[in-house]
């Protein structure tokens, strides 16, 4: 008896340590000084690290994470959500979830769903919603995953329409940001684009019917590349004088080497632009496994954590100094359902197949560096313009704080998928037009922060050269002190 009571009481222990661990308050997140280390190594002397920012001691940005898979518990929100707030990105994307809200015709239960809208609201996070997917309890009402499940009968897009009318007169007050339809160009739902087209436009006539202040994105186009699917799409719209409905059209793109995206993505924009000088692109799902995964996006290759944080990097920078509001895939590891099922491991948090939130990874924290420094007080110098000695290939971009033109040089070399060497090639740049008073130098995945010696940079009229500066394939920064915000 001794023994058996023994182990109810062990096993009760266990159940709430279980819970607790799932409930998550972040107590994993470490918010040192030193809570990323790696083999890189640098001549400069260390005079701080990036002090990470809370949702709510960050005004605005053009940051979304992604929080998708709720609708059909691929993952846990309770799980995960004490890690958003720290992480200081200020939306998250996620799927409404129509089938998981209206289980019986006629009847919605909004309970999860409120409970992950009040969350974010009250943490200064802004939810940028989707409405899809569709649902199987009417006939002709689509599925409730990405493969086929747009409606396809009269009764199917009826209940659809109610649908949307009840998500967006409910969540109006708190939900300013809306996307249609999840990748319905995907090859595995063979939908035509003037049969997207019209899906759009009845979604976004009832939304700004409701709410004619909402911002909505329209496509989610799983493809970069393909112009004729766009140009089609945007003629349907354009030749019912909708385009107004939309601020952006928003696209999922997957290179191997993220850089590899952007000629597609340049193309798209130019295809915009025959029908549009208001419409905007906006990059809404992207990012790298930590790990090997057999399926989905940036498969059959051997990721590691500090790969992953490398591409997630580069995106979200490359992103951004192309002036494309931009989101990271995802939030946590998706325990996606299957036979067999998949650990899609492209979380900023570490998770299994029980959708525990296990502990934040490297990414996470390099994450949180960018949006320390990235917010809406930043903008793009005009007619930036910088040149670096290296052969290599270079991303490089300028910003400006928006108050006192000081400026944050963005900078990496990006000639290859990115790797787990974290050996510096010294490099000399020249900043034209460039306004700094005290230069430093930043490595994002720790962000750690390093004098630039005096010895190591001149200025000549509004010209900077910075020689020797370190350079890998992970993004560092030139910026001016003054815009950082540090801990010792």
């Amino acid at each position: 008896m001794q023994i058996k009571k023994y182990l109810i009481i062990l096993g009760l222990a266990f159940l709430v340590f279980r819970l607790t661990i799932k409930s998550s308050f972040a107590q994993f997140v470490d918010s040192s000084a030193g809570r990323v280390k790696t083999p890189l190594s640098v001549s400069y002397k260390q005079i701080g690290t990036l002090k990470p920012r809370s949702t709510k001691e960050i005004e605005s940005s053009r940051i979304t994470v992604g929080c998708e898979t709720l609708d059909r518990d691929f993952t846990d929100f309770n799980a995960y959500k004490n890690y958003l707030p720290l992480l200081g990105v200020k939306k998250i994307r996620l799927q409404a979830g129509w089938a998981k809200c209206e289980q019986v015709k006629g009847v919605y239960d909004w309970k999860w769903l409120d409970g992950i809208i009040d969350f974010a609201v009250a943490n200064k996070l802004n939810p940028w919603l989707e409405t899809s997917y569709g649902n199987p309890v009417y006939e002709g009402g689509g599925a409730k995953g990405l493969l086929n499940s747009m409606p396809t009968s009269p009764e199917g897009y009826a209940a659809y329409d109610r649908w949307v009318e009840a998500l967006v007169t409910r969540y109006k007050t708190r939900v300013y940001e809306w996307e249609v339809w999840n990748e319905p160009d995907h090859p595995s739902q063979k939908n035509e684009p003037e049969t997207v087209a019209a899906l759009n436009i009845r979604t976004a006539e009832i939304i700004k019917r409701i709410q004619p202040d909402a911002k909505i994105a329209g496509l989610a186009f799983a493809s970069h590349t393909d112009t004729i699917y766009l140009d089609r799409f945007l003629k349907v719209i354009s030749d019912k004088e909708k385009l107004d409905l939309f601020h952006w059209i928003s696209y999922h793109s997957y290179a191997y080497r993220p850089e590899d995206s952007y000629k597609g993505v340049m193309n798209l924009t130019k295809t915009m632009e025959k029908y549009s000088k208001k419409l905007r692109l906006r990059q809404g799902e992207n990012g790298a496994p930590s790990g090997y995964i057999p399926s989905y996006a940036l498969d059959k290759f051997y990721w590691t954590e500090y790969s992953q944080a490398k591409y997630d990097m580069r995106r979200l920078l490359g992103d951004l100094g192309r002036d494309i509001e931009t989101s990271v895939f995802t939030i946590i590891d998706i325990a996606y359902a299957g036979n067999p099922p998949v650990l899609n491991m492209k979380g900023l948090i570490q998770s299994d197949f029980t959708k525990t939130a296990i502990r934040p990874k490297v990414a996470y924290y390099a994450v949180q560096n960018i949006a320390s420094v990235f917010d809406n007080s930043l903008e793009l110098v005009p007619g930036f313009s910088a040149r670096a000695s290296t052969t290599d290939s270079v991303s490089v971009f300028g910003y400006q704080n928006k108050t006192n033109k000081k400026q944050v040089i963005s900078i990496w070399l990006d000639g290859k998928i990115p790797a787990n060497a974290f050996t510096t090639v010294p490099t000399d740049i020249v900043i034209e037009n460039g306004n700094f008073n005290q230069p430093v130098w930043v490595d994002l995945m720790t962000g750690r922060v390093y004098e630039i010696p005096k010895s190591d940079w001149t200025k000549s009229g509004n010209a900077y050269t910075f020689r020797h500066i370190p350079l890998y394939d992970s993004p560092v920064l030139i910026a001016d002190k003054s815009i950082l915000t540090l801990m010792k």
